[in-house]
This record gives C-alpha cells, sequence and structure tokens, in this order.
C-alpha cells in the first residue's frame, strides 16, 4: 500500500469513527452546539446581563432534566464537556469573566 492510499484510508476511518462517535448522544451533541451558538453570538454585555439574572432564577425543568442526565452519565458528560469548554472558555476569558 502507498503512502497517499494510506493516509487516504487512515483519514477516512477517523471520519466515520468521529461521526459514529459523535451520533452516539445525538440530544447532548444538540444541546452543545447550541451552547456553542450562544457563545459565539454573544456580546460580553448580553453574557454578562444573563448571567445576573440567571443567578436570581432557578433552573428550569428542562435544565434539571439535562443536569441530571449529565450527572448519571459520564460519557455523555465527558463528550458535552470535551464540545463546549473551549469556546465557552475562550469567551469568557475574552469579556474578562474569568481571569
Amino acid at each position: 500500500m502507498n503512502k497517499p492510499t494510506f493516509i487516504l484510508g487512515a483519514l477516512s476511518a477517523l471520519a466515520l469513527a468521529g461521526g459514529a462517535h459523535a451520533q452516539q448522544f445525538p440530544i447532548a451533541d444538540k444541546l452543545a452546539d447550541k451552547v456553542v451558538m450562544k457563545y459565539q453570538t454573544s456580546t460580553c454585555e448580553q453574557l454578562a446581563m444573563q448571567k445576573a439574572m440567571k443567578a436570581q432564577q432557578p433552573p428550569s425543568a428542562m435544565e434539571q432534566r439535562v443536569i441530571t442526565a449529565l450527572r448519571n452519565d459520564p460519557a455523555m458528560r465527558q463528550e458535552f464537556m470535551n464540545r463546549i469548554a473551549a469556546p465557552v472558555v475562550n469567551k469568557l476569558f475574552e469579556c474578562g469573566m474569568i481571569p
């Protein structure tokens, strides 16, 4: 097997494995996409206002179910956190909301 064919085969296998892994938790994937989009499209002022308002309200029933599901399924939680961590932390850092 020549080198270009091997590389193409390896990339194809990784793409298929990645696609299968992403579909393992479709609800967590959709939620992660929504969270990332929120942080990418929100201004720092909007995020600060949302944080202040959120501190005054208890979690909704839907949020509570999602939190419970993430606490009860470590694999789902890891997939979700891996998807949102970098974009969220970068935005919070840019906004001066974390040191």
